[in-house]
Order: structure tokens, then sequence, then C-alpha cells
């Protein structure tokens, strides 16, 4: 049996704003699906990015960005992670990122992170 680490952190883009991330880590079995939960307050904060890196690398990678409700992934040729929520109106801002089925390569610390539209 295989299980891989999935390691979640958050960054907050603009001063005094708090992004929170449900769990700080997750060790998950291979064939599981995994929901990473992102929220904030800043209703004018309409664009949610996720990140991530993997073990030993310094660099990270974009996975994709929610704006209001448009969907942008890096790689739109993987249908097995995807991001989902809607940011629009007034109220708090959530985003998921979920992976269906999760493989070895998917083993990394993930973030996400809030903007202002431009």
């Amino acid at each position: 049996m295989l299980t891989f680490s999935l390691l979640f952190s958050f960054m907050g883009v603009a001063f005094g704003l708090e992004v929170h991330q449900s769990r700080s880590d997750l060790i998950v079995k291979r064939g599981e699906k995994v929901h990473i939960f992102c929220t904030h307050e800043k209703t004018d904060f309409w664009t949610m990015l996720w990140y991530r890196q993997p073990p030993a690398d310094t660099a990270l990678e974009l996975i994709g960005h929610l704006y209001t409700s448009s969907i942008k992934m890096e790689d739109e040729d993987d249908q097995n992670v995807r991001i989902v929520g809607d940011l629009s109106g007034s109220t708090a801002k959530n985003s998921s990122l979920v992976i269906n089925i999760v493989e070895q390569k998917h083993t990394a610390v993930y973030y996400c992170a809030a903007r202002e539209a431009h």
C-alpha cells in the first residue's frame, strides 16, 4: 500500500488579509479523492490562485486560478485536478482544489492565495 503526503499552506497577498486553508497536512492512499478548501473574508478580492511545490523543489508551480466564477487551469489536459468555487457576490470567498484520483505525482505542498481583481 502506497501513501502520499500532501501538505497545505496559505498565502495572503495583501496586507491584513487572512486566507484560511483546510488541514495543514494530509496523508492519503493512491486512488483517493482529496478536497483542499480555501476561504477569506475580503469581499472585493475576487481572484484565488492555487500553487504547489513538489518535494525538493524551491519553485512554486501555478496550478490555476479562479476569478469570480471563471476558472483557468495551467494544464487543461489534466482532468484529474480541478478548481471549483464562485468568488462573485459580496460574501465570504471560498474555493476548493480537488484531486479526483491521487497519484504519486501529486505529492507536494499546496498553497492558495487571494488578490484583488485588476
